[in-house]
């Protein structure tokens, strides 16, 4: 229980100029240490603040960026303590293009939600710095001392939809908790191959895979306990318009569930037909005209369509809805005309 708690202070922020000895256009990462971390060596606590990071990453990253407030060099063997700001600093680069215009669905001085676009990544990332929703809040909202919007949970990069942000600090506290609690309710939308029932539930559990790209997950008896109920909105040229309620989140929990019965998500690049496979063709060529048409579309047809939840300040049930995103729809349209 401690390190959920410990989860839960995770923050990183921009400091406003590089420590001495950096270039002036540099990326700057901080990350504050919690009390349960205090005594770790600081790759391991690197590793533990950038998800899916080996051991060997962490100490690369610490090697070649991990910096103090004089600008002197870290080691990975060095112990972290409680309060401390953990630096990390690399040379500025060139980011891959993504849409940062997002919708505002509700805005009323405790709460954001965000429309998100597909493509857009949530924090920051080995490829991906100021192209991030992250980013683009601090932008927007940095007034003097001003709360920048924090970021309750979390979408992945190719999904749109629905986000909930605490416009202050006790805001995101309690909707952090709400999530963690599994108080919150969410409702997708997603395209999948094939015909599915009416309706059903998906009881099966997951875990990491035991070979293949260390970001996938599998069904696998031993696995933590997952639940996805699911019921069809629609059918048409042999795809299904799905909504999904998971009663679990689990990491890609929909997307495997999915492929598990046979239908996965249209676009899927990791859980689709062919496995992993085009999404290694992707890191390496980019999408590509033929691969796009093997996938049905270039992203995963997944969509976050609303949010049901507690409002923190005043405890009243709120649901917010994001319509399905544009290219979905048209997706979908294309879907009748091959009936």
């Amino acid at each position: 229980m401690r390190r959920r708690r410990a989860g839960r202070e995770r923050r990183s922020r921009a400091i406003v100029a590089p420590p001495p000895g950096c270039a002036e256009d540099s990326v700057v990462l901080t990350f504050d240490v919690p009390r349960e971390f205090s005594g770790v060596r600081l790759d391991r606590f690197v590793q533990w603040r950038i998800p899916r990071l080996s051991r060997s990453r962490a100490q690369a990253i610490v090697r070649a960026c991990a910096v103090r407030e004089d600008g002197s060099r870290r080691r990975p063997s060095d112990i972290v303590k409680f309060g401390e700001t953990v630096i990390l600093v690399r040379e500025s680069f060139d980011e891959p293009e993504v849409p940062l215009d997002y919708g505002i669905l509700l805005d009323d001085g405790a709460v954001l939600a965000i429309d998100k676009p597909a493509g857009l990544p949530m924090h920051p990332t080995a490829s991906y710095h100021k192209h991030t929703l992250s980013y683009q809040l601090r932008e927007r909202y940095s007034d003097g001392d001003a709360f920048v919007p924090a970021i309750a949970h979390r979408l992945d990069r190719e999904t749109s939809g629905v986000v909930l942000c605490g416009r202050t600090r006790e805001a995101e506290r309690r909707l952090k908790m709400s999530f963690e609690a599994h108080r919150v309710d969410k409702t997708y939308l997603a395209i999948v191959h094939g015909e599915l029932p009416d309706e059903g539930e998906i009881d099966a559990p997951m875990a990491a895979v035991r070979e293949g790209l260390h970001v996938m997950m599998e069904v696998r008896r031993d696995g933590l306990e997952a639940h996805t109920r699911y019921r069809v909105r629609e059918r048409r040229g042999g795809r299904s318009l799905v909504e999904l309620s998971p009663r679990t989140g689990r990491q890609h929990q929909l997307r495997v569930h999915l492929a598990s019965v046979g239908h996965p998500i249209v676009g899927d690049k990791l859980y689709g037909a062919d496995r992993e496979a085009p999404f290694l063709e992707y890191i390496e060529t980019g999408m590509t005209p033929e691969l796009e048409q093997r996938l049905g579309h270039p992203r995963q047809a997944l969509h976050a369509h609303a949010v049901h939840f507690e409002h923190p300040e005043t405890a009243e049930a709120m649901t917010v809805r994001a319509p399905l995103s544009p290219d979905l729809q048209a997706l979908w349209g294309r879907a009748g005309s091959v009936a």
